[in-house]
C-alpha cells in the first residue's frame, strides 16, 4: 500500500507540473525540452501508472527532471479510439521534442498526424508489418522503440496451457480485430498445436459483447482452454475476460501479468515495465541529438512467468512443481 501511495503522489506531481508555465520551470536559462507521453491505458490503471513511473524515474537518472528541464504532456487513451485520435492531434500540435507512445493503438494514430516528430514506442506487436519502421535494425523514419514479442513466444502460451491443464484438447485464441500481429501470433500457436494434440480456433473480437458470446459458445463443449493474444484493447477488458474464464471453468493463458494480477490463471510475456525503463534511454539519446532512424528497434530482454495459485485451486488444477519452480512470481 505504501508503494502505491508513493506512486500516486509521484504521478500527481507529474500531472501538476505539466500545467506550469514553461518560463516558471526553467532554471538559470536552461532550455526546457518537451516530451509527449501517450499511454494506451486509463489514467487510473495501476499497470499504466507503474509503467509511466518507471519511465519518469529512469529519465530522471539521466538528469531529465519534469519541472526543471523537461515538461511532460501526458495523455491517457484508455482504449477509446475517438479519444486516442483526438489526443494524437493534441500532442503533435504541442510540438514536442519527442513522444513516448505506448502500444500500436497510440502509435498508429500519431503517425496519421505526423511522420516527423521523433517517437519512441513500447509494446508494439509488429512494427515492420504495420509499416511503422522499415526494418528492426534500421527503422529509417521518425519512430523506433521496443516490440512486444518475438513470434516464438506465442507457441509457449499453448505449451503452458497444456502443462497446467493436461486434459485440454481445444483452445480458443482471442484476437484484436484492429491488430495485424494477431495473425502472426496465431500462426505460431497453430504450428505447435498438432504436437500437443490441441485443436486451436482463432476468434476476432471487437467489443465486450463479442467476447462474452465467443467464450460462452466455446465453453459449451468440454476440455477447452483460452489464450489471449497481445492487445492493449484486450488488456483493457481483462476483468471481463478473467471473469468469463472463471465462470466457464476455462484454464486461460495470458500475455501480460496484469491479467493474473486481476485473477487470471497464468501469464507469460515481456516485462512491460522494463520496456518503459529502456524507452527512457532512447528518449534521453534523442534529446541529446540522436535520430530515431539510427536507433534499432529492440525485442524484449526480460520475460516473466506469473501463476495465480488461488485461481488454479478454484479451477481444480494442481500446478506441476516443475512449473511452479520456473515461475517468476506465484500469487497465493
Amino acid at each position: 500500500m505504501a508503494s502505491y501511495i508513493r506512486r500516486r503522489k509521484f504521478l500527481a506531481t507529474l500531472g501538476g507540473a505539466a500545467a506550469w508555465p514553461l518560463a516558471a520551470r526553467a532554471q538559470h536559462g536552461e532550455r526546457v525540452r518537451r516530451i509527449g507521453v501517450f499511454m494506451n491505458t486509463a489514467a487510473d490503471d495501476p499497470a499504466g501508472q507503474a509503467r509511466l513511473l518507471a519511465f519518469a524515474q529512469t529519465l530522471a537518472q539521466s538528469d531529465w527532471t519534469d519541472g526543471r528541464n523537461v515538461r511532460m504532456d501526458i495523455r491517457w487513451g484508455a482504449g477509446d479510439a475517438e479519444r486516442i485520435r483526438r489526443y494524437a492531434a493534441e500532442l503533435v500540435a504541442l510540438a514536442p521534442d519527442v513522444i513516448l507512445a505506448s502500444g500500436t493503438t497510440t502509435l498508429g494514430p500519431l503517425r496519421q498526424v505526423s511522420r516527423t516528430v521523433p517517437t519512441v514506442f513500447t509494446g508494439v506487436g509488429d512494427a515492420v508489418g504495420a509499416g511503422f519502421v522499415d526494418s528492426l535494425a534500421r527503422p529509417g523514419g521518425n519512430a523506433t522503440g521496443f516490440i512486444s514479442f518475438e513470434w516464438s513466444i506465442s507457441g509457449k502460451w499453448l505449451e503452458l496451457l497444456k502443462e497446467i491443464a493436461p486434459g485440454v484438447t481445444r483452445a480458443v485464441v482471442l484476437r484484436d480485430t484492429e491488430l495485424s500481429s494477431g495473425a502472426g501470433q496465431f500462426a505460431v500457436i497453430q504450428a505447435v498445436a498438432p504436437s500437443l494434440r490441441v485443436e486451436v480456433k482463432p476468434v476476432n473480437v471487437g467489443n465486450a459483447a463479442e467476447i462474452e458470446r465467443t467464450v460462452a459458445a466455446f465453453a459449451r463443449a468440454p476440455n477447452g482452454g483460452l489464450i489471449t493474444s497481445g492487445s492493449s484493447w484486450l488488456r483493457s477488458n481483462r476483468d471481463l475476460i478473467v471473469k468469463l474464464a472463471a465462470r466457464h471453468k476455462l484454464p486461460a493463458v495470458y500475455y501480460d501479468r496484469v491479467f493474473v494480477d486481476s485473477g487470471g490463471l497464468i501469464s507469460y510475456g515481456p516485462d512491460f515495465v522494463d520496456q518503459f525503463r529502456r524507452a527512457a534511454g532512447y528518449v534521453d539519446r534523442i534529446l541529446k541529438g540522436e535520430k530515431p532512424a539510427d536507433l534499432p528497434v529492440q525485442a524484449p530482454t526480460k520475460y516473466e512467468l506469473v501463476i495465480n495459485l488461488k485461481t488454479a485451486k478454484a479451477l481444480g488444477f494442481d500446478v506441476p512443481p516443475s512449473l511452479l519452480a520456473r515461475a517468476d512470481e506465484v500469487i497465493e
